[in-house]
């Protein structure tokens, strides 16, 4: 069985992407935190600083540069030596602007933050580390700044070390509530994706073990089809001048004939691929295929057809497993209406559509809950449970849809939308084979 698997981004690349977005934010608000006190006449050492934002800057390039490039991978250790140099970039700029007392020394927490959310446990408090060092040596070692108390602002007196406080509370809760956000997300994200593929795999490993008793039973169903066919034969000699026994007789062989292909067909085709399992042909005449191969099996049934009128007849696969899924539902419809049902089929550019309604007592809701899934059937000691599970593997194996209803007049509605992207035989470009 073939898995579609979803194409996962690399988290840590995610988490790559938000620090870089993260630095930009902490790059513009110590420029504004900068220009602001230059504008109320705080002398700061501007090379310091310059230094101290152009490396931030520097690094942000590198890290843009490095995400630019789709084909390498991102890992953990990348993000954390970029965090550190994060941190060593703002011990610089806070050990020249006032140490421990600079109001923007809280911007230790933001590296921190992303590490506790993004990194694995040892890296989150290995930088939690290195960031607790940085702020104490920030104590006991720093230029102090001058004039960095009262102001007069508008009349008002301000202390510019509190202000300073309350603007690095108001940011860093903006930011903090935004990035972890987005982290979280991409975790949850991540989450949901491995539980898919999980039960993909679950469901793939379910079908293989459903593949493996099927080519086992055709195994040992070989021998008593024999024994059928030998003593069938041998009945028909007997019964020459019993023209009704001998044509009841013969449905028997031909449903013994059918069983034995279809028993071949399990232990030839195995294991090969779709484009071996079946052959090219016009949609029309797969649909014939189709129809008249149930029809030899279900004779005793009434199968009226529509089919539009379309001068399209576009080439597809007919894929075996596709006709056997279709003849399931078939089976279940005649099953339930033994004595007629109808077929539809329409199909555009992109889509085609089936519909099979029977004239039975219809579904449950019960049913219809529980429809689908191996080993349920509603035929209670009749069925193996098993064709409406084959058939919606098969169907989500080509990007198709199933849905069962109960008709507006009565009996059940059986409804198929296969995308013929996925059927179309595409031709090779020019100059390839």
């Amino acid at each position: 069985m073939d898995i579609d698997l979803p194409i996962l981004e690399d988290p840590s690349r995610r988490n790559l992407q938000r620090l870089f977005l993260l630095r930009s934010v902490m790059i513009a608000f110590m420029l504004a935190a900068t220009l602001a006190l230059f504008y109320l006449h705080i002398p700061l050492p501007r090379y310091p600083v310059a230094f101290a934002v152009s490396g931030m800057l520097l690094l942000n390039l590198v890290t843009l540069l490095r995400l630019n490039k789709q084909n390498r991978h991102v890992n953990d250790r990348e993000v954390l030596l970029q965090l550190l140099a994060d941190l060593a970039a703002l011990t610089v700029l806070f050990y020249y602007t006032g140490g421990y007392s600079n109001p923007l020394v809280w911007m230790y927490l933001l590296p921190l933050t992303v590490a506790a959310v993004a990194l694995k446990r040892q890296y989150a408090w290995l930088l939690a580390a290195v960031a607790i060092a940085c702020y104490s040596l920030l104590v006991f070692y720093y230029v102090p700044l001058s004039h960095l108390h009262m102001h007069d602002i508008a009349g008002k007196t301000l202390d510019i070390h509190l202000v300073g406080m309350w603007i690095g509370f108001v940011v860093s809760a903006g930011i903090i509530a935004f990035f972890v956000t987005k982290i979280g997300q991409s975790l949850r994200e991540y989450d949901q994706l491995m539980a898919s593929m999980r039960e993909k795999s679950l469901e793939s490993e379910r079908v293989l073990s459903l593949g493996t008793l099927a080519a086992s039973a055709a195994h040992e169903l070989g021998t008593p089809l024999s024994t059928m066919a030998v003593v069938s034969k041998e009945l028909a000699n007997d019964l020459t001048h019993q023209p009704e026994q001998l044509q009841q007789l013969e449905i028997l062989r031909t449903q013994i004939n059918r069983c034995k292909e279809i028993l071949s067909s399990i232990t030839r085709n195995a294991g090969q691929s779709r484009a071996d399992d079946g052959h090219g042909s016009g949609l029309r005449e797969f649909l014939h295929e189709v129809t008249q191969r149930w029809r030899d099996t279900r004779p005793a049934t009434e199968l009226v057809i529509s089919v539009c009128s379309h001068s399209s007849n576009p080439q597809i696969f007919t894929d075996r497993a596709l006709i056997q899924a279709l003849q399931n539902l078939l089976d279940n419809a005649a099953d339930a209406s033994p004595e007629r049902i109808l077929l539809h089929a329409d199909w555009d550019a992109d889509m085609l559509e089936i519909s099979i309604r029977d004239f039975g007592p219809g579904i449950t809701e019960e049913i219809k809950r529980q429809l689908g899934q191996p080993f349920f059937s509603s035929k209670n000691e009749n069925g193996m449970g098993l064709g409406v599970y084959l058939t919606q593997m098969t169907l989500s194996r080509l990007g198709g849809e199933l849905s069962i209803s109960n008709h507006a007049e009565g009996g059940a509605l059986t409804s198929v939308k296969l995308h013929l992207d996925k059927l179309r035989i595409h031709q090779p470009p020019s100059g390839q084979h």
